[in-house]
Order: C-alpha cells, then sequence, then structure tokens
C-alpha cells in the first residue's frame, strides 16, 4: 500500500503534463483546438451489505474455516475514471480508488466478537462478494487502480464505428478492424474474458466464480491489478489477444514481481463470433501460464507430514524458489436471447498441481446462467439474473488441505469428505434514478470451502450502486 500511495502523486503528474501537451494541439488552421470532447470522466460508488446466517459446521475448524455463526459484512469502493485523448489513437487513463470494509470469513467461536480476530475473505472458493479483496486491514484506502496508455491503430478496409463516452474510453470513432496495444497498470480480467451477462460485480453477479473464469489464475495483486502489455488483433468476425502482466511476489500478495525474466503471466485468447436462430453469440477460448515462486502442492504436503513446514511462514505462501508453472484453459460462450438479455456458459480448467498464487482456490469450474433485461416488464433498465456454478480442487490440492494446509482461502485443518463447491446466485437490480441502482442478491452454497461435512450457507445482500 505505502508504494502505491508514495508514486500517487508522480502519476497524476505526469497525467497533467501529458494533457496539458494534448490540449496545446492546433488543427490545419493553426488554431487551438477545444479539448472539451477529449476527455473522459466518470465516477462509481459501490457499497454491498452482505450476511449469511447460520449453518452446520462440522466437528473441526481451522484458520481459514468460514464461520458457521451468522455474520454480517459492508464493503464500499469508490472510483474515479478519467481519460484524455492524446492523438490520433492514442488514450491516458487514471483511475484513482478507495476501497475499504471486508468480506465474510473466519473468527474464533469461543473470543467475543472482535473485528480484529477476523480472517476476511476466506473460506470459499467462489467467494460470493466481488468487491471484497483479500486484504490485512478493514480501513479504507486509498491507491491507484488503473494507470495506462492505448494505442489503436487502424487495419486496411477499416470502416468507423462511434464510441460514446464512457468509464476508460473517450468519446470518439474507432476503427472496427485494428490493432490496439495497452500498457501500464490495469486489470486483466479488462481485457480478456468480456463476457457480457457476467463480469462485473457491480451491475451483475456478485460470486467471485461469475466474475471471469473460475480455475484462471489471473495475474493480479490482492486488489485485483497489475502492471502489464496486451495486444489486440480485432476484426469484425474474429479478435486475438495476448498479454503479458505482473504476478505477486507472494500467493494473493500486495507486492508484484518485477523479475520478469522468471515470474509473470502469459495470457492468450481468441474470440469469435457466430449466429444462431438469427441472433449474432461470441465464443472465446483462453489459455494461461503463470510462472511464479509457488511451490507444488505435494511439495508442501510432504513437508507437512514430515514436519519440516514452518507455520511462521507457510510455504505454500511465500515459495522458496523461481520455477513454478501453473497453466490452465477456459471456454466462454454467450448467447443473446433478445435486447440485453442472453444466455451465458463457462468452463475452466486448471492443472492444480502448482499452487493458486493470484486469485482463488479453484482448479475446475463449471457455470451457466441467464441475464435478462426489464423490458418484458417495462422497466428496461432493470436485470434480472440467475446462475449456477459447480466448483472443484486437484488430488494434490485436496491431500495438500486434508494433510493440515492452509493456502491464503482455504483450510479447515483438513478435509475427510471432499465435495465440490456448488452455488446458486439469483439476484434483481433496479434503476431507482438516473444514476441510482439497488440490487436484491441471494447465493446458496453447498459444501464451503469443498468440505462436505459443512455448510449449506444461505447468503443475502444489498447492493447499492452509483454512476455517472
Amino acid at each position: 500500500m505505502r508504494f502505491l500511495i508514495s508514486r500517487t502523486p508522480c502519476f497524476v503528474l505526469l497525467f497533467s503534463a501529458l494533457s496539458f501537451s494534448a490540449i496545446a494541439q492546433k488543427d490545419n488552421n493553426n488554431n487551438y483546438l477545444d479539448s472539451s470532447s477529449n476527455w473522459s470522466l466518470h465516477y462509481q460508488f459501490t457499497t454491498i451489505v452482505q450476511g449469511h446466517t447460520g449453518f452446520r459446521g462440522a466437528g473441526y475448524v481451522g484458520r481459514n474455516t468460514l464461520s458457521d455463526l451468522p455474520d454480517t459484512t459492508l464493503s464500499v469502493t469508490t472510483t474515479l475514471f478519467v481519460g484524455r485523448r492524446l492523438w490520433k489513437g492514442a488514450g491516458l487513463y487514471l483511475n484513482p480508488e478507495i476501497a475499504g470494509g471486508r468480506g465474510v470469513g473466519h473468527r474464533d467461536p469461543s473470543a467475543p466478537y472482535d473485528e480484529t480476530l477476523y480472517n476476511a475473505a476466506v473460506g470459499l472458493g467462489g467467494f460470493p462478494n466481488g468487491e471484497s479483496f483479500r486484504i490485512g486491514s478493514a480501513k479504507p484506502a486509498v491507491y491507484v487502480a488503473r494507470f495506462y496508455m492505448e494505442q489503436v491503430f487502424a487495419l486496411p478496409g477499416a470502416q468507423p464505428e462511434n464510441i460514446e463516452s464512457e468509464a476508460n474510453h473517450v468519446k470518439q470513432q474507432r476503427p472496427d478492424a485494428r490493432v490496439v496495444i495497452t500498457a501500464g497498470k490495469f486489470s486483466v480480467a479488462d481485457i480478456f474474458d468480456n463476457n457480457r451477462y457476467s463480469h462485473d460485480p457491480r451491475t451483475q453477479f456478485m460470486n467471485w466464480s461469475l466474475m471471469s473464469y473460475g480455475a484462471w489464475d489471473y495475474p493480479a495483486n490482492t486488489r485485483g491489478y497489475t502492471w502489464g502489455l496486451a495486444l489486440e488483433y480485432v476484426r469484425p468476425a474474429y479478435e486475438l489477444r495476448v498479454a503479458y502482466s505482473l504476478m505477486p511476489k507472494t500467493a494473493n500478495g500486495g507486492v508484484l514481481d518485477w523479475n520478469v525474466g522468471q515470474s509473470g503471466g502469459l495470457t492468450v485468447e481468441l474470440e469469435s463470433r457466430y449466429r444462431l436462430l438469427k441472433q449474432p453469440g461470441t465464443v472465446r477460448l483462453l489459455g494461461f501460464r503463470n510462472t511464479s515462486k509457488a511451490p507444488h502442492y505435494a511439495d508442501a504436503t510432504q513437508r507437512l507430514l514430515t514436519g519440516t513446514y514452518n507455520p511462521d511462514r507457510p510455504y505454500i505462501i511465500y515459495g522458496d524458489q523461481y520455477g513454478g508453472v501453473k497453466y490452465g484453459f477456459g471456454l466462454s460462450l454467450e448467447q443473446p436471447l433478445a435486447r440485453n438479455s442472453g444466455l451465458f456458459a463457462r468452463v475452466s480448467w486448471n492443472d492444480g498441481k502448482t499452487a493458486t498464487w493470484a486469485f482463488t482456490e479453484i482448479d475446475r469450474s463449471l457455470a451457466v446462467g441467464a441475464f435478462l433485461a426489464g423490458h418484458a416488464w417495462g422497466r428496461p433498465e432493470d436485470a434480472l439474473g440467475i446462475a449456477g456454478v459447480v466448483n472443484g480442487l486437484s488430488p494434490e490440492h485436496v491431500a495438500f488441505l486434508n494433510a493440515g494446509g492452509v493456502a491464503f482461502m482455504l483450510g479447515d485443518g483438513r478435509l475427510p469428505n471432499y465435495q465440490t463447491e456448488q452455488i446458486l446466485e439469483a439476484f434483481y437490480k433496479t434503476r431507482l434514478t438516473r444514476t441510482l441502482f439497488l440490487t436484491a442478491d441471494y447465493q446458496l452454497i453447498d459444501n464451503p470451502g469443498y468440505n462436505g461435512d459443512r455448510g449449506p450457507v444461505n447468503l443475502f445482500a444489498i447492493r447499492t450502486h452509483v454512476e455517472f
């Protein structure tokens, strides 16, 4: 956190300098251009109040066991999206952000209630609040979420398409056939797996395994951002994109590893359009390969069984040498049914031998669902969503947890009755004013943390979202 805050003034100064140079551009008659249309300024504020009732526990608990006592939590994020067009095809974007609060997690049931006794955002693979993070403090913190530059090059024969001003987009005409280069700090999930019905926990489904591929250990710090370089080749019928970005130094850590020769994440995605029943659909195929200090689960399990595992510096969190490789695949479908409504599905898999290092502890995942806009009942800005998810772990991952292993999300002390984690999520979002949306959300999670001796868990949430 100190790293981000200390450099924020530098980012702002650099952004201002580049913006001033862009303002000073002249037209062909040597007149200074009006820069008002070259800016994009947007804002969002999201709060989620979420809680669960008491549920069936087990006769054993670990450091990351989801508390079976009733619990209510609050998370808050607010983001400023500033964009500036620099020259033809180029834009610079800065997103200062504030986040605070916590997600549901673990606390010692024998101790008095104390916020500091919680391990927040633990106990589940498919965590229920996409706006909460695995951080050590619930206090609001200021940081730079995104700071990147984008350059677009038109391909031969490209036709212009109008792009309206929105978050991290300046109003402009963009070629429909193009090459896009993005460099800086961003979320890899901004660029990959942009499923229109299940991608944004601020306006759509909230569960982590519905934001993106559950088994994609996408490169990011604990808040979901990284530094990287992405290249996109876009044609009207298909798109190809590739990115290389930084991995964290430790599992789900806040500090990124700049040793790019031995640590980093390579992501590749092919996106193609098709038509079914006269409706255009989209299919995406994603592959990834991450390198880091992440150790093998089998090695960590052996250390646990032989008594050579240091609980004060967990091997599964810190590793001790480079060379850990994690790879996997994802397939995503979206099929429109009507205006702003459609079906979606995702399936993802990773090798499950190397420890999860960035996102969440899911090695296999299948998700299907529907997103329905309110045109049919006379409220076009409202939306109804329902989805189901099945998450699983690799045999090596299960063996580690059953031996008493604790990673950054899971750890019940043992896992003698492994079962897939099964999730049902349903929500209704309504627009109260031009800028204010209110969402009621329900999630039912069976076998929380893949533990067949616990659950099911009923979670209820109210989400307030402001955007303009």
